[in-house]
């Protein structure tokens, strides 16, 4: 049963507490990829010539690679406030595809990064089991690829019994998205996790492409086709819901769905808009992401919602106001990634003489924080009773950059 306690910020001395924050939707290993992305590479650039460099990562990307790329992208998450994080993993396979002799190993590679910078994570794991319509799988696609259903659910009942025990560790379950698994193979996927009460994860419409084609292939659009296979529940998150059309919208809240938003991500691979006004009023419950870690900023992921939704009104107070956001960041997302009621025992400490939020009156904390936070704020952060980040510096933060470095001059991305 879920807590009825509601996430508060309040001053406590010189320092401003607040509740941890949960990242719903993560690829750790596109934190490579920052500031590496943005020249014109493609006459039109967008989101499918990003991907295509992406693809040229992924390609390089051994566990131990995974392993410093993930750790440090987690030790900046935690830094700007972060206390849990679900991992939306789908590069399984060696290159070429034939998977590690320990099918699991680059799940733990990023498991081991998450629990040596305290990071409560969600291992998502994710079935890509084909890919667009009428093609064939690129090399890059085959790390991601298995053969069948089967195959995809074996790994998750080996990652959840090899993680039963063990703290801060949960494991989840993803359709990548509709291009990658068809409905059938959606409907089962669902089936499972339905069955072990998990949540089920899966990119919905993030691209006007994916609509375009499920209208070619299925005659329907990629929300009612998940409608007409009884996926939509309280369980379902939908990742980005950018291109959706009014029944999408309604079927989504009517099912209480959660829907994350990433806008950071969104608007750097130049997504969309998503309509996150109408998605609230309709009854779904959003929560965030950092997805590509385009950005570690948790304060402007968070606020993006209503500030982007601004831009689209051409209106202030569209979306939502700042405890609905806190709520959104904190107790929704920690439910969206299967961590239920944990997010009362994750604290942030903010320095209240920061001056983005310094000298506020008491009854405007929330929408300080919310609106005019930034990571420079953060001076504590305790996960579980284990402090994390202190003097707003992750104790492991000079290990993990230097990793991270190595890794990046490894691979010759510096």
């Amino acid at each position: 049963m879920m807590t009825q306690t509601t996430p508060s910020v309040y001053r406590q001395g010189n320092r401003i507490l607040m509740p941890g924050l949960a990242t719903a939707h993560s690829h750790a290993f596109q934190r490579a990829l920052r500031g590496r992305t943005q020249r014109r590479a493609t006459l039109a650039g967008s989101f499918w010539s990003w991907r295509g460099l992406m693809y040229a990562l992924v390609q390089k990307l051994d566990p131990d690679d995974i392993f410093s790329i993930a750790r440090f992208a987690f030790v900046e998450l935690a830094m700007s406030g972060v206390t849990a994080v679900g991992e939306f993993h789908y590069v399984h396979h060696e290159p070429g595809g034939v998977p590690y002799t320990d099918r699991l190993t680059t799940a733990e590679a990023v498991i081991k990064a998450a629990q040596e910078t305290g990071l409560r994570i969600t291992l998502i794991r994710t079935a890509y089991l084909q890919t667009g319509v009428g093609q064939t799988l690129v090399p890059a696609q085959q790390r991601f690829a298995d053969p069948s259903v089967d195959h995809v659910l074996e790994d998750v009942d080996a990652l959840r019994s090899r993680y039963a025990n063990a703290a801060g560790v949960q494991i989840g379950l993803a359709a990548h998205s509709l291009r990658a698994v068809s409905p059938q193979q959606v409907v089962e996927l669902a089936a499972y996790a339905r069955q072990h009460n998990m949540m089920f994860h899966m990119h919905v419409a993030e691209q006007q492409r994916e609509v375009d084609e499920c209208l070619q292939r299925y005659k329907l659009r990629p929300v009612a086709i998940l409608a007409k296979g009884g996926i939509l529940d309280q369980n379902f998150v939908a990742i980005h819901a950018t291109h959706l059309d009014a029944g999408e919208i309604e079927a989504l809240g009517a099912a209480k769905a959660f829907v994350c938003l990433c806008r950071t991500t969104e608007r750097d691979l130049g997504d969309g808009l998503p309509d996150a006004a109408a998605l609230v009023e309709a009854g779904a419950r959003l929560c965030v992401g950092v997805d590509s870690h385009a950005s570690s900023d948790a304060f402007e992921e968070i606020r993006a919602i209503e500030l982007d939704g601004r831009s689209r009104a051409e209106a202030r107070h569209v979306v939502a106001e700042a405890p609905d956001l806190l709520l959104a960041a904190t107790e929704y997302g920690y439910q969206a990634i299967g961590l239920g009621d944990a997010w009362q025992n994750d604290r942030v400490y903010l320095n209240a003489e920061d001056p983005a939020i310094a000298l506020i009156n008491e009854d405007l904390l929330v929408d300080a924080v919310i609106f005019g936070a930034t990571p420079r704020a953060v001076d504590e952060v305790v996960i579980g009773g284990r402090m994390v980040v202190k003097g707003g510096v992750h104790i492991l933060y000079d290990e993990a950059r230097i990793g991270y470095e190595q890794t990046l001059r490894k691979l010759e991305l510096l």
